[in-house]
């Protein structure tokens, strides 16, 4: 078993490898347009400078570059003067052809300067385009960033991240906004019993003569309206801890059939108030390695999910076996189907698919979030389902052999 594992984890590391390999490869053949042009480039630079300098020497050496300075000098210099070329060819011979050399250095490296600036303006262009298209990841603009033909890859990547950041972006707006309306719909709810507790003590204080039959009666209805009153308030640490924490895991073995069975057992009370009803059908001594009380936390959320979407005089299933190396476990009830547009957002934080329903019902829509995370940190998954009015939630957890 174990070599097996170690040839299966050795198979897939190196199929990992060979697709980097690959992806890398197709970017650096997304920039051989640009390694072309910028060859290019270099070369005519190259070419073009090497051909003004021979030509410039030509001019200087072998050309009719004297000529024309002791004309100048003929002209401008020396106009006037009897004896003007023999003046301007004394002053040619001195202060010009004495350093013919230097001057030609000085021509070359001239041209030289020139041939790098406009190399190197030309390379500098494609680095304006990425700061401009990096500017646009900072200002937000909208539309995609377009750059040159020759930096497509460059565009891709830069317009992969801008959509990335405006997606993630618009989630944290929307959980922002989920998490202020549930905030504001338990703030409001919170009232609702509040009130009634208040209302019922003061009654029982202000009339000691009302009959023990109705005091009670009263007790029981302050009492509830408490504890409702202690699970809104718990829901709104489960907000706090569920943004400033992170679940971490205590591991032991555990026999998940028991767990099931306990669970279903201590929830058939609130399955009778909603006229429900079990059917279970869990494998025996199916075993897994986990936190007993995060599990049974993510069951138990499952369970007040079905049972709060459930129709009155419906059954819901409990099912689990042993898959292979997995625990297969699958909650079913029937109820209004869920939208699919709704149904990819059902594990995501503040999110409730029926957004009619009071906080009385529907919870904070942290439930299926934290179920989510804790079976995931176990190594499993959680999927959904609905259709034909029956919704379908799937657990697999690795099995402890």
């Amino acid at each position: 078993m174990s070599e097996r594992f170690d040839l299966k984890r050795f198979v897939i590391k190196n199929v990992d490898i060979l697709k980097k390999e690959k992806k890398r490869k197709k970017e650096d053949s997304g920039y051989r347009h640009l390694k072309t042009k910028l060859l290019f480039i270099t070369v005519a630079t190259a070419v073009i400078a090497l051909v003004v300098v021979v030509a410039l020497y030509n001019f200087i050496f072998r050309g009719r570059f004297a000529n024309l300075v002791v004309d100048f000098m003929c002209d401008f210099v020396y106009a006037g003067y009897n004896d003007a070329y023999e003046r301007a060819l004394w002053t040619y011979r001195q202060v010009v052809r004495n350093y013919l050399s230097l001057y030609f250095l000085a021509g070359v490296v001239f041209i030289f300067i020139i041939a790098q600036m406009v190399y190197l303006n030309s390379f500098v262009r494609y680095f304006v385009e990425i700061n401009r298209g990096i500017d646009a990841l900072i200002t937000e603009n909208a539309g995609d960033v377009i750059l040159s033909q020759e930096l497509a890859t460059t565009e891709r990547k830069i317009n992969s991240i801008k959509h990335t950041l405006e997606k993630r972006k618009s989630d944290a707006q929307l959980a922002e906004q989920r998490k202020n309306d549930l905030i504001m719909y338990l703030a409001h709810d919170l009232k609702t019993p509040l009130t009634s507790v208040i209302g019922y003590l003061t009654l029982l204080r202000d009339e000691p003569q009302i009959p023990q039959e109705l005091r009670c009666r009263y007790m029981d209805i302050a009492l509830g309206k408490a504890e409702r009153l202690e699970e809104l308030i718990n829901e709104f640490f489960d907000i706090t801890r569920f943004n400033l924490t992170m679940l971490t895991l205590d591991s032991e073995r555990i026999c998940l059939s028991r767990m099931l069975e306990q669970l279903a057992s201590e929830s058939a009370p609130i399955l009778a108030e909603r006229e429900l009803e079990w059917r279970l059908e869990i494998a025996p001594e199916i075993e897994v390695m986990g936190d007993a009380d995060k599990l049974a936390r993510a069951f138990d959320n499952l369970i007040r999910n079905a049972v709060s979407y459930s129709y009155a005089g419906t059954e819901i299933l409990l099912f689990a076996q042993a898959e292979g190396d997995k625990a297969k476990v699958m909650i079913k009830n029937r109820g209004k189907t869920i939208a699919p547009d709704k149904l990819e957002h059902i594990f995501e934080r503040f999110y409730r698919a029926d957004a009619a329903r009071s906080s009385a019902t529907g919870g904070a829509g942290l439930g299926l979030a934290i179920t989510k995370e804790i079976v995931e940190l176990h190594g499993g998954t959680v999927t959904a389902a609905s259709a034909n009015e029956s919704t379908i939630f799937i657990v697999t957890l690795p099995c402890k052999k």
